[in-house]
């Protein structure tokens, strides 16, 4: 499936209602997210087959790394990398990484948090920058709920080299505690440029399905 059509001038609904239709009761949200690429593709190269390469850390984190690696393969599908054969060298490695970084907020953090019908005491939620948060309560005091920033990175390089080609990295936040569903969005993301490059940083939206 080509994300591309889903931001494109007209198509952007049509999509959305036909991922509904095939996903059963699956629903299709989009998710939006900041992206930066960086590096310098071959003019003429196709994606080729690819491999994973697992940082000395990652390594020692086997399953976290897996996880990773899952949730990138179908945006390097989707760019037209396509899994190295078994016993042939690959085109291009492939390193992934992803951060989650939970953000809390107090009250007394913005005047605008405080007084009136938006919050403070007794208020039902917060109101800033145009934003409604929802209400997190602790004792008398209305404290808004953790936002979480998320960033996943791409890093793509020649086999027979070792030269950097391209790099690419995409971030969203949201207060949605579980990432493991916005992982493979996001790679969507990061991804979804290639093998251009734009304005750093520049947003993107792309579909993304919840059950």
């Amino acid at each position: 499936m080509n994300l591309r059509r889903f931001i494109g001038p007209g198509s952007f609904a049509a999509a959305l209602g036909a991922m509904a239709l095939l996903s059963g009761c699956a629903a299709v949200s989009t998710l939006s997210a900041d992206v930066a690429s960086f590096g310098d593709w071959p003019a003429g190269r196709a994606a080729g087959s690819y491999a994973f390469e697992r940082l000395p850390s990652q390594q020692a984190q086997a399953q976290a790394a897996q996880a990773l690696e899952d949730a990138a393969r179908p945006a390097l599908a989707r760019a037209g990398f396509v899994p190295v054969a078994a016993g042939a060298e690959p085109d291009v490695l492939v390193q992934v990484g992803a951060r989650v970084t939970r953000n809390e907020r107090s009250p007394w953090d913005d005047p605008l948090w405080w007084g009136g019908a938006w919050g403070g005491f007794g208020g039902y939620g917060g109101w800033r920058h145009g934003t409604w948060r929802g209400p997190y309560w602790g004792g008398s005091l209305l404290y808004p709920a953790p936002r979480y920033d998320r960033e996943v990175a791409v890093l793509l390089r020649d086999r027979a080299s070792g030269k950097p080609l391209f790099e690419t990295r995409a971030s969203s936040d949201s207060y949605q505690r579980n990432s493991a569903p916005l992982l493979a969005p996001l790679f969507a993301a990061a991804m979804l440029d290639f093998p251009q490059l734009g304005i750093n940083p520049h947003r993107v939206t792309v579909p993304q399905t919840t059950e």
